[in-house]
């Protein structure tokens, strides 16, 4: 018994002092968007991005709508950290924005986004073009 014992302690401190990550660790990424927007009460958009997640690249696709009051047309250039990341694959979904779905958006440009992953977006950027905004809509990400 006391050997089995040792030698658990023995890998366990083995594994530490390599950093051995376990599966359910998770990661942050870098990503950057341009999403374009326009409407007149619905808002239709859409975009792309990359993901750069232990220094590979991952480009995708942004696509959203929104109803409610919307007037006008802009574009962003968001960048920001992806959170909670426990893959490439796990930034792609649906994201709420706008209401209490997830989102928090504040000032011009920002925006927190939360997916059903757990994925946490939190970008800015500079918005460019005249847009006024009270709807709620989402956005899904979908990697190419």
């Amino acid at each position: 018994m006391r050997k089995v014992t040792i030698g658990a302690v023995l890998i366990a401190s083995i594994a530490a002092g390599t950093g051995i990550s376990t599966p359910s660790r998770a990661d942050t990424g870098q990503v950057a968007v341009v999403f374009t927007k326009g409407g007149f009460v619905v808002g239709v958009g859409g975009g792309e991005g990359v993901l750069v997640y232990r220094g590979k690249k991952y480009p995708f696709t942004v696509s959203g709508m929104s109803v409610g009051l919307t007037i006008g047309a802009s574009t962003t250039k968001f960048v920001g950290r992806a959170l909670n990341l426990k893959g490439p694959q796990s930034i792609e979904g649906s994201y709420a924005v706008g209401g209490a779905g997830g989102a928090v958006a504040a000032g011009a440009g920002a925006v927190q986004l939360q997916n059903a992953n757990g994925v946490i977006l939190q970008l800015s950027g500079p918005r460019v073009g005249a847009e006024v905004s009270a709807a709620v809509g989402g956005v899904t990400i979908r990697l190419k």
